[in-house]
């Protein structure tokens, strides 16, 4: 007759501490092991002379990891933990210097971390002609600014800014964007100032008229800028994130203020084409243009025609002015596929023929 199996007791959280402890141990080898590796690679780009920073190659070594990723960790937290282990591994190859809106804490900074990651070295701007001018002149190797708000529609200064900068669009990141009402005291009584940037006072209007219809609306430079003022004035809040909470030590007085709950914020990744080139295909990428047309009956539909013949959908048309004083206007054009494809090439190159003045942007995968 065969002996009952005895059944092993659970463990206890001071053993499952003892493994945990282990396991983290065993990481800080392997992640080190990856550094070193990393180094060796810096090395041969650095004899190359090719880019240190790769989007692409970040893009396809997530994927693979989250290809083979198992459980329980979530796809979008894997891909969270290996961007950062990326970014530190580059920052030991050559670390990354990208122009932000400042001061910290601003929704620009976020979405610069969630490219490049927290190993960036970020340099703090005071509005974003100084992020282009920075990027330009090769202060900063990259820049991000913001390009349209699902609530507000395009940043209109980013555009102008990209009609006469050298710099050309290589990705993009879409973030959630909630805003919070920041100040000393917790309490909405006695709020005399509501500072912010103008997109988010606009996005957070009708919240405002409710709860605090006699404050003034002060626009300033940035959020994190509001947040940072707010701090000395005791009668003054601002609108901004939890980042900005954290960073001038503010009590969230009210939590996502914006009139949209869905509200979102799409930034370019910008750089000089010699700092990193048109990135290659990835299946879901944008083409954005800004061109001209002479002004006679018909000339803006005609932009129109090559798209349509060749199947090229169009995702984004602005106007702005030419300020010309003729009354003449750059369109600013998303287009849906990269050059390289050919139906979206024949659509360019007859777009190009009709147009007075033609420049494209950038190529670059369309953020998730």
């Amino acid at each position: 007759m065969s002996e009952p199996e005895t059944q092993q007791a659970p463990a206890t959280l001071a053993e499952l501490r003892v493994q945990i402890d282990a396991v983290d141990a065993e990481l800080l080898t392997l992640l080190n092991r990856r550094a070193k590796v990393a180094e060796q690679v810096g090395e041969i780009k650095r004899k190359e002379g090719s880019p240190f920073f790769r989007p692409d190659r970040v893009a396809q070594v997530i994927e693979k990891i989250q290809s083979a990723n198992q459980g329980p960790l979530k796809d979008v937290h894997v891909a969270a933990v290996w961007r950062e282990i990326m970014s530190a591994c580059l920052a030991l190859e050559a670390p990354q210097r990208v122009a932000v809106l400042g001061p910290a804490g601003t929704f620009c900074e976020q979405a610069a971390i969630e490219f490049f990651g927290s190993a960036a070295n970020l340099i703090y701007c005071a509005n974003f002609d100084e992020v282009f001018h920075a990027t330009a002149a090769g202060t900063a190797q990259f820049g991000v600014v913001g390009m349209e708000n699902s609530t507000e529609g395009v940043i209109a200064r980013s555009l102008d800014l990209f009609l006469r900068s050298p710099v050309h669009v290589i990705g993009e990141v879409s973030l959630l964007v909630r805003h919070n009402l920041l100040r000393q005291e917790n309490s909405l009584e006695g709020i005399e100032v509501v500072l912010a940037h103008p997109q988010a006072l606009a996005q957070c209007q009708s919240w405002l008229s409710q709860h605090l219809p006699h404050a003034e609306r002060r626009a300033v430079s940035s959020n994190a800028e509001g947040a940072r003022l707010a701090v000395a004035h005791p009668t003054w809040a601002a609108l901004a994130s939890d980042r900005a909470a954290a960073q001038f030590g503010l009590h969230i007085v009210a939590h996502a203020i914006q009139d949209e709950a869905y509200n979102r914020t799409r930034f370019a990744v910008i750089c000089l084409p010699q700092t990193l080139g048109t990135p290659p295909p990835s299946g879901k990428d944008c083409t954005s243009l800004v061109v001209s047309v002479t002004n006679r009956p018909g000339a803006v539909h005609d932009l129109l025609v090559p798209l349509k013949n060749n199947g090229v959908s169009m995702t984004r048309f602005e106007s702005r002015p030419a300020r010309t004083g003729q009354w003449e206007y750059y369109f600013y054009i998303d287009l849906d596929g990269h050059p390289s494809q050919p139906h979206v090439a024949k659509a360019l190159q007859e777009l190009r023929s009709l147009c007075a003045f033609y420049k494209v942007l950038g190529t670059y995968p369309v953020s998730a």
